[in-house]
């Protein structure tokens, strides 16, 4: 009676298992290397964006002053794939955020208040002095002052998105187009 070749292979023999845990450890070692790669490749291309992006130099008509990135927010930046700048009209911050694809690195800011220690009150949505809609909310945190913070995330052909989690399904699935720009105000009340 002869064993079928795929019972033969399949057999539990000592030279099968060592045959199929070589080739598994072949097969993880091209993925090690193919991340590897990847990883090297990817820095480069996203230093060039953040090399070359240009922040405006007023917002709603007002002159913007850049300011430092704090040594976590570098971190961040180092990582996003984009680019991430800071700026002051003197009586709020702005943050924004150049993004170059869909990414999950662009999250909402009432997860960064949080993370801080800030309690989020009032969430809604709300228009601006020019029609934009934003989303806003309060951030609280005892013994220190509160913010109104609004955000929005808006495509290259200008579409708008309040909703983070909206943005990225639209811009994965191609029905929004990038660059994409994020834009974060808080105003101390």
């Amino acid at each position: 009676m002869s064993i079928p070749f795929v019972e033969r292979w399949f057999a539990n023999h000592f030279i099968n298992r060592v045959g199929h845990k070589s080739a598994f450890a072949l097969a993880m070692l091209l993925c090690v290397l193919w991340s590897a790669a990847a990883a090297l490749r990817a820095p480069a291309e996203e230093a060039d964006a953040v090399g070359s992006h240009e922040w405006p130099s007023q917002w709603d008509g007002v002159p913007l002053r850049p300011l430092a990135l704090s040594e976590v927010e570098q971190r961040f930046a180092d990582r996003f794939p984009g680019a991430i700048g800071r700026m002051t009209d003197g009586h709020q911050t702005l943050v924004m955020r150049a993004v170059n694809r869909p990414t999950r690195m662009l999250h909402p800011a009432a997860d960064c208040y949080r993370a801080l220690g800030y309690r989020i009150e009032q969430a809604r949505l709300e228009r601006d002095a020019q029609a934009r809609m934003w989303r806003c909310f309060v951030a609280q945190r005892h013994g220190t002052a509160n913010f109104r913070v609004c955000e929005r995330i808006v495509d290259a052909q200008g579409t708008a998105f309040t909703d983070t989690s909206a943005w990225y399904w639209a811009a994965a699935s191609g029905q929004s187009h990038g660059p994409w720009q994020a834009v974060t105000v808080a105003r101390p009340m």
